[in-house]
């Protein structure tokens, strides 16, 4: 049990203004459908923290955190570049009539969680109890949806109330300040 509970209270934490929190909220207002979206952050956040507890720590082991750095302070500031772009995929639909409100979430969330904070606590965490694995899926899991299915409910009624322009300006100025401030600084496990 305290591998669940450390596991729930650390990820709930370290999720606080993460940017998969910010990608909850953004779907939300995007998508105005609470449930799919919940039920794909829930799947996506199962599958991956059950990779990162597989295969995480000998990837981290391989790849080494300046590149892991590099390549997360670029991939938010591309993220920034994109959430600028017009919006005319989002006014066609494509991912959402291709894969769903559920599957787009599914595939945007698991893409944006691989090589997160909280995909490194879950690699920490399974070799800090590695006879509970599971116990460590549920309680980062657990901890994904405790910080998100809020974000996700406050996103549907903020998107009643903000612009798209305006959420797409916020999101990007957040995203690059997450790129500058991952590029200036060295991660650790």
């Amino acid at each position: 049990m305290q591998a669940f509970l450390i596991s729930t209270g650390v990820v709930a934490l370290a999720e606080i203004g993460d940017k998969t929190q910010l990608l909850a909220l953004l779907l939300a207002s995007r998508f105005k459908k609470p449930g799919p979206i919940i039920l794909g952050i829930f799947v996506a956040t199962l599958i991956n923290h059950f990779a990162a507890a597989a295969v995480g720590h000998w990837l981290m082991a391989k790849v080494g955190p300046d590149i892991m750095r590099w390549g997360l302070g670029v991939s938010f500031i591309a993220m920034a570049a994109w959430m600028l772009i017009p919006d005319k995929l989002d006014d066609s639909n494509l991912l959402r009539e291709r894969f769903g409100v559920f599957g787009t979430t599914v595939i945007a969330f698991f893409l944006a969680e691989m090589g997160d904070k909280t995909q490194i606590a879950t690699v920490a965490l399974s070799a800090r109890f590695p006879e509970q694995l599971y116990m460590v899926v549920m309680g980062t899991t657990l901890g994904m949806m405790i910080a998100n299915v809020p974000a996700v409910l406050l996103g549907e009624v903020a998107a009643k109330k903000v612009p798209q322009k305006l959420m797409h300006a916020l999101a990007a100025a957040l995203f690059v300040g997450l790129g500058i401030l991952t590029l200036l600084t060295p991660l650790s496990l």
